[in-house]
């Protein structure tokens, strides 16, 4: 039969993390901020004027990871960090782009369209869970794009993955921040390069 490839250097990661988690639940849940830095990506500018409304359930988005018994074990909060990856990423695709609290700023702006990010799930896979030696991190969003009138022009669904290995992080909070951080860079860049290919909004470019 075969034996599992493991490592002996690999054991103490997974025997911490595991170690980590334990304690974590007998404490009650630990808090993880996600931190990060997002590059521009190198795309081509789109003559565009664009308001972006960052709504309370994604500035406060926040992710709760339960045990088996359903015990609040991790809190991850991630919604500040997503305002940073759009305003790295929106300025680098339009020619302007403004931030705006309601439908009405967008109207005093006169800006051709409103984009509003939603996510609409989050998942997290823990090694001391799988028994696998990554983190992962899956996000799904629902990106809508609008009039100032509020009229649709393309809602469309985007999702990302990010994973880290435990050899690289001595923690489950740097472990967990660090595949967050990988996700949130491939939505950067599945987003920026899927933006104008999206059928309704290639259509929607074409009668501007």
């Amino acid at each position: 039969m075969n034996q599992p490839n493991m490592t002996i250097q690999a054991l103490p990661y997974r025997f911490g993390a595991a170690l980590l988690l334990l304690l974590v639940s007998a404490c009650g849940a630990s808090n993880v901020v996600i931190e990060g830095n997002f590059p521009t990506p190198n795309v081509n500018k789109m003559p565009l004027s664009v308001a972006v409304i960052y709504e309370d359930a994604l500035r406060e988005f926040a992710y709760m990871e339960y045990s088996e018994t359903g015990r609040e074990e991790i809190n991850i909060e991630s919604g500040q960090s997503h305002i940073r990856l759009f305003d790295a990423v929106l300025p680098a695709m339009f020619d302007r782009v403004v931030n705006v609290d309601t439908m009405e700023d967008a109207v005093e702006q006169k800006v051709d369209a409103v984009f509003a990010p939603v996510i609409e799930e989050f998942q997290l896979a823990l090694p001391a869970k799988t028994k696998l030696d990554v983190y992962e991190v899956w996000i799904k969003y629902n990106m809508r794009l609008v009039t100032t009138e509020g009229d649709y022009i393309a809602d469309w669904v985007l999702t990302s993955y990010g994973k880290t290995p435990t050899a690289t992080f001595r923690s489950v909070q740097d472990g967990i921040n660090g595949a967050t951080v990988v996700a949130l860079r491939d939505l950067a860049s599945s987003f920026s390069l899927s933006f104008s290919q999206v059928p309704e909004v290639s259509e929607w470019l074409r009668n501007l």
